[in-house]
C-alpha cells in the first residue's frame, strides 16, 4: 500500500499545504481515505513527517502535517527520480510521435 507515488504526492502537497485534512489529501491524491492514513502513518515512522494538533482549534482532531529535514530531504529524492521517469516517458513518446508522423506521410503519400 505505501508506494513512492503515494509519498511524492503527500509530501509534495503537504509542503505546500500542511493543515490538508487526510479526506483532502485523498480527494486530490485520488486515493483511498485508508490509503492516505496508512501512508501518512509510514511517513511519520520514517521521520519525514511530524504531526501536530491545532492547539487553538475547535476541531481537536484537526493535524498540521510538517515536513521534517528528512522528509524534506526524501521529497527532493522523490523529485528527481520522478523527473528522470518523465524524462525518459517523453522520448519514448516523442519518438513514437515521430513514427506515427512517418507512417502517416507514408499513408497520403501512397494514397491514391
Amino acid at each position: 500500500m505505501f508506494d513512492d507515488t503515494t509519498s511524492y504526492g503527500l509530501l509534495k502537497t503537504l509542503a505546500d499545504e500542511p493543515n490538508l485534512s487526510q479526506r483532502d489529501l485523498a480527494k486530490r491524491l485520488g486515493v483511498s481515505l485508508g490509503k492516505v492514513n496508512f501512508c501518512l502513518n509510514a511517513l511519520i515512522a520514517k521521520g519525514c513527517l511530524k504531526a501536530d494538533n491545532f492547539r487553538n482549534s475547535d476541531n481537536k482532531l484537526a493535524y498540521a502535517y510538517l515536513l521534517t529535514p528528512r522528509g524534506v530531504e526524501q521529497k527532493a529524492h522523490l523529485t528527481l527520480e520522478f523527473l528522470q521517469i518523465k524524462v525518459e516517458e517523453y522520448e519514448r513518446l516523442r519518438m513514437e510521435i515521430a513514427e506515427l508522423k512517418r507512417e502517416t506521410e507514408q499513408i497520403v503519400r501512397n494514397f491514391p
